[in-house]
């Protein structure tokens, strides 16, 4: 992992804070890893956390530092994790739409990517979200989960984002690191 250039982007789902132990992990590891964050997932977690855990700025929107930042960080990545990834920005990305920094670096990124989706069973269970996961698929991405178990509203079901452990696996494999 040492001297890879990551991109992980935080969407505004309640499993933000696994997010941060995946950030640390990385960065222990000796990635370089940079956050793109929503403007739901600020909500959940604060930028301050992931500039502390990744000792680098945090980008929340499109026109912030440099002059094309979703041209400029999906340049200097090898790789491009969406953990957690919600039921909007698997559709998001699903289609091509791209309205805040996130959804327009993911139309700008040509390496490999991975989500790791996160939310509600009845929502991970629907046909329209069913769809764009299986075009996301067709597409190349590469999903990470959901499991099953315990959600934040009570319900017991798949929809519960993949352990940090899980999807850190899954970024080695994404890099070629491990089979």
């Amino acid at each position: 992992m040492k001297g890879r250039e990551l991109l992980i982007g935080v969407t505004g789902g309640i499993a933000a804070y696994k997010t941060a132990a995946l950030v640390s992990q990385l960065v222990q590891a000796g990635a370089g890893v940079t956050v793109l964050m929503t403007r739901s997932a600020q909500k959940l977690v604060g930028p301050k956390t992931y500039e502390a855990l990744s000792g680098r700025p945090v980008y929340t929107r499109v026109f912030g530092r440099g002059s094309h930042p979703h041209i400029e960080l999906a340049a200097r990545a090898e790789l491009l994790c969406v953990a957690p990834a919600t039921a909007n920005i698997l559709a998001k990305a699903s289609w091509g739409l791209a309205d805040d920094l996130l959804s327009t670096v993911l139309l700008s990124f040509d390496g490999p990517v991975l989500m790791a989706p996160a939310m509600n069973a009845l929502m991970w269970q629907k046909p329209a979200v069913q769809r764009n996961v299986a075009q996301l698929r067709a597409d190349g991405i590469t999903l990470i989960g959901p499991e099953e178990g315990y959600l934040s509203c009570g319900m017991t079901g798949p929809g519960r984002m993949a352990e940090p452990e899980a999807i850190f696996r899954a970024i080695e494999k994404g890099l070629g690191i491990t089979d």
